[in-house]
């Protein structure tokens, strides 16, 4: 494999920092590296191999001459700009829920249907955090007798609602054990300690998003 240019969307994040810590710890071939985030990050220093990288605001001059570009950020970001790393020659690989379900966007799992990579337009697409756990267990199962119905119940971390959550989190469980009340902004109620029976947003059908994208 020839060294690449590699560029990550979202890098100041939970997730584009764990896709950054990964490239370094499997020695992923590259020659460059860059970091993207949004103007706030600007300037902003990320360590990798013993050096560090500067953060720079993501925009489509940024993608010229990469050849692999990881978007870690929101929806919003990877539909504004996916298109664009396209454009200038890159293939996109997207963590958020933007093309999940873009017929002609392959939604896959590498230990799966790793191979339907091959049918990409530019953008390959992940699946959200349960689905990809649930079907790592049913997959070789459903290979061996087909599997005609499941039913699931999902139990997520905080961290699937980005580092401001993880944050947050952590701060109400310091209030909660000093015996301060705890505030809470980025859920609409105190996670700490307790469970919310409720992921994403609603649909017209009295379905969340996060069920939808394991139905279909």
């Amino acid at each position: 494999m020839q060294d690449l240019t590699i560029a990550v969307v979202g890098a100041t994040g939970a997730v584009g920092r764990k896709v950054i810590e990964l490239l370094e710890e499997r020695n992923f071939p590259m020659k460059e590296l860059r970091a993207f985030a949004s103007f706030r990050s600007e300037g902003v220093k990320i360590p990798f191999n013993g050096e560090e990288l500067t953060v720079h605001e993501a925009k489509p001059e940024g993608f010229i001459g990469a050849d692999l570009v990881f978007f870690a950020a929101g929806g919003g970001t990877s539909k504004e700009l996916a298109p664009e790393a396209v454009k200038r020659g890159a293939v996109v690989v997207d963590k958020s829920s933007a093309w999940r379900m873009t017929p002609n966007v392959p939604l896959v799992i590498p230990e799966i249907n790793g191979v339907d990579i091959l049918e990409h337009e530019g953008i390959i697409s992940s699946p959200n955090c349960s689905t990809i756990v649930l079907l790592m267990a049913l997959a070789p199962l459903h290979r061996a007798n087909p599997i005609k119905c499941v039913i699931v119940d999902t139990y997520q971390s905080a961290s699937g609602a980005g580092g401001k959550a993880i944050a947050e989190l952590f701060q109400q469980t310091r209030d909660t054990l000093e015996q301060k009340e705890p505030e809470h902004s980025t859920f609409p109620h105190t996670l700490a300690f307790n469970v919310l029976p409720h992921v994403e947003d609603f649909a017209g059908d009295g379905y969340t998003t996060e069920e939808i994208k394991m139905q279909d």
